[in-house]
């Protein structure tokens, strides 16, 4: 069921001018946690303990700008060992060049494809900007989908700046991936298919959260 309270999440050009580069696609690759050194052929699961794990990704750029949601949902699904086409998931979702409606349209792709209805359920931050009960949900939420070997689906709007410093805007929406967390959920490692130039990076649970604020994200 669709919500008013998740906006529509069209990547229009506006948000992708703000990734400091166009989107080239599809680019596949595979990224572990960092500090690690996997075989790049393999979906690799490291689980280093002590408030720490990170899911291997067989990486894809999404090939258009507005398959964001079939994109961060396939990269979500690789790290399962599965690699879902594309197209068939955005006909599924209802893409079309407006976007993917709501994390409601993707949540029931995930359950089909790990196979278990109840897999993945949908989340919602509805307020403008998270509060610290929404933020520990969302911490809480990461690590257990991350431990269950899965990835979290998130829907974002606007602009945010990971561990390093860089800033990625996105204000007419996207969706993204969560792989990973260290010190025990308060850092997150997302996947994100906008530009195969960032296609990891870290950013903090609480910039998370406000980044979902007004949308929603789909965990387990």
């Amino acid at each position: 069921m669709r919500t008013d309270l998740i906006r529509k999440t069209a990547l229009t050009a506006a948000g992708l001018a703000f990734t400091g580069g166009a989107i080239a696609g599809p680019v596949t690759t595979a990224f572990a946690a960092p500090s690690t050194s996997k075989p790049a052929t393999q979906t690799q699961t490291d689980r280093k303990g002590h408030g720490e794990r990170e899911l291997g990704v067989r990486y894809e750029a999404q090939p258009n700008f507005y398959y964001c949601g079939p994109a961060a949902t396939r990269n979500a699904l690789s790290v399962q060992g599965k690699n879902i086409n594309v197209d068939d998931m955005a006909k599924e979702m209802g893409t079309t060049e407006a976007g993917t409606n709501s994390i409601n349209d993707i949540t029931p792709v995930l359950n089909k494809e790990t196979g278990k209805a109840d897999a993945y359920r949908s989340v919602e931050i509805s307020t403008p900007d998270a509060d610290a009960t929404q933020t520990d949900k969302l911490r809480a939420d990461i690590v257990k989908t991350v431990d269950d070997g899965r990835a979290v689906v998130a829907n974002i709007a606007g602009t945010s700046t990971d561990t390093d410093g860089v800033t990625h805007s996105y204000e007419g929406g996207h969706y993204i991936s969560v792989v990973g967390y260290r010190d025990n959920g308060n850092t997150v490692t997302i996947a994100d298919s906008a530009d195969p130039n960032q296609a990891a990076y870290q950013i903090s649970v609480e910039h998370l959260a406000d980044w979902i604020a007004t949308r929603g994200y789909a965990t387990s």
